[in-house]
């Protein structure tokens, strides 16, 4: 298991270099570009099935314990450590990112976005798969800030380089804002470390913030704080989102749905609730209230693009959409509850696949019609997907009534919990205003669920003999290849939620507890 969970980390590292290495003659091919995204099919699915192995050694009598560890020193001047290990929050999220970069390695091989040498693509993939993976395995604050910051320049070129439209200007509006953040973030991480003594996590998550002082814990939550929110996104440090999400290649957009926003909210969970109780007790209700503003926010902004003649990209439709969706992410959060901290957990996975799924779908869409706009997808009478490509109609109404939260599919349970926490919030939290939140988002549900039958009625609706005549291939078989775990894992984490909040409620039992519960 030690030997498991290093080497899942490390190999998309060592794949990315391999990548860009001349091909042994037994593996050139006739196709050196085909050969070079085999290879990173391969590399993936090394790391999806060592991170399934993962999940069966894991011993699940034991969630909240760290497992599969690994501890050496690497700067002893400094004391950071290589100091790895996952417990039940952190597997689920492994996992998840294990498989949407399978998802995504075997969609491009057969789909690549248009832009320069696949060698590069394949080996940016990579890296930027090793970067994720070692953010949630990391328990040192020094190494989980590399790993933070390792996953910018990848998805930087991603975008860049193998995007659409007003690619260059949305590159660069995510790497500056997210390069500010993290800025602000490293001397967050820096304060917490220079004042305890120690920058591994574990250590400062059993002391419970005993050895920081209320001034400290509360600059670092501000610093901390404000870097996570903006990598989130929360309203209102989201405005790089949908621009980056709308220039992004398919799989960049599904990787950064699906993976990298859960790197924000993860770091609050991981970092600010063990280790600054009390600097989190009084940014709680601020955080809880740009949480309520941001489901609101988002739902309303996909609602104006939905609307007929408004020009609204589906695409970028979709990226509002996670601003309200990580909007309830942070309000389960901000309840410092282990209820709703669950819930944002819960959440954090059921976007994921979800939202990964939309991406995924939406992508198709644009490579049939050659755009993602929403008026031009509805055309004047509906897309009428259901008649023209029955199966893609009908992935695409699936991935939008998980999405606002159907019961019974994986996006209801974490929604629930997190308002469900703000019904009930911690001890000296205020009730009213935590109530008023829950009200908020309440509202936010309603709002998510018009816009997104809006948008099933416009492109899946209509008559198919109406208008132009048009031939669409329904669903391919690497798509239904790349789709169908993704639409699985919906259902089965709607169904059976225990399997989840079984990892996952020791683990925050423990850590609201100051480890000692």
């Amino acid at each position: 298991m030690q030997f498991l969970l290093a080497f899942t980390v490390a190999v998309p590292l060592l794949g990315s270099v391999a990548a860009l290495l001349p091909a042994p003659p037994g593996l050139k091919g006739k196709n050196p570009d085909q050969a070079v995204l085999r290879h990173g099919v391969t590399v993936t699915g090394v790391v999806l099935a060592a991170a399934i192995a993962l999940a069966l050694g894991f011993d699940h009598d034991a969630p909240s314990r760290f497992q599969a560890t690994t501890d050496i020193s690497w700067i002893p001047a400094l004391d950071i450590r290589i100091h790895l290990g996952i417990d039940g929050i952190s597997l689920p999220l492994l996992l998840m990112t294990a498989l949407l970069f399978f998802l995504c390695a075997v969609y491009s091989y057969f789909k690549l976005p248009e832009g320069p040498s696949p060698k590069a693509f394949v080996s940016l993939l990579l890296v930027l798969e090793a970067g994720t993976l070692a953010t949630f395995a990391v328990l040192d604050l020094l190494l989980f800030f590399l790993a933070f910051e390792m996953v910018l320049i990848p998805m930087y070129f991603l975008i860049a380089r193998w995007g659409g439209a007003q690619r260059q200007a949305a590159a660069w509006k995510f790497i500056l804002y997210t390069l500010l953040g993290s800025v602000v973030m490293l001397l967050g991480l820096l304060l917490i470390g220079l004042n305890s003594g120690t920058f591994d996590m574990v250590a400062l998550a059993s002391d419970n913030g005993r050895e920081l002082s209320h001034t400290t814990q509360v600059l670092a939550v501000l610093a901390i704080g404000l870097g996570l929110a903006v990598k989130t996104p929360m309203w209102p440090l989201h405005s790089w989102l949908p621009d980056a999400h709308t220039a992004a290649p398919t799989v960049g957009s599904v990787l950064l749905a699906g993976v990298m926003l859960k790197m924000g909210t993860y770091g609050f969970v991981r970092i600010l609730l063990p280790v600054t109780p009390e600097g989190m007790h009084t940014f709680a209700p601020y955080l809880g209230a740009f949480a309520a503003v941001g489901i609101v926010y988002g739902s309303l902004a996909c609602l104006s693009l939905a609307r007929k003649g408004n020009k609204g990209d589906l695409k970028r439709l979709i990226a509002y959409s996670s601003v309200g969706h990580m909007g309830f992410v942070l309000l389960g959060i901000a309840t410092l509850t282990p209820t709703g901290v669950n819930g944002a957990l819960f959440a954090n996975i059921a976007h994921g696949l979800i939202t990964g799924l939309l991406f995924f779908l939406v992508g198709a869409l644009k490579d049939r019609y050659g755009s993602s706009d929403l008026d031009t997808l509805a055309g004047v009478t509906g897309a009428a997907l259901y008649g023209r490509a029955p199966r893609l109609g009908a992935l695409l109404a699936f991935a939008a009534v998980a999405s606002l939260g159907l019961p019974g599919l994986a996006g209801f349970w974490g929604e629930m919990l997190a308002l469900f926490g703000a019904f009930d919030p911690a001890e000296g939290l205020s009730r009213p205003a935590f109530l008023t939140y829950m009200a908020v988002g309440a509202f936010g549900t309603l709002l998510t669920a018009a816009y997104l039958l809006i948008v099933v009625r416009r492109v899946c609706m209509g008559d198919p003999k109406a208008g132009p005549e048009v031939s669409l291939a329904d669903v391919q078989h690497y798509e239904f290849a790349a789709w169908t775990p993704l639409v699985a894992l919906t259902v089965l984490a709607g169904l059976w939620p225990a399997t989840l909040l079984g990892l996952t409620d020791p683990a925050v039992q423990k850590l609201l507890a100051g480890g000692n519960a």
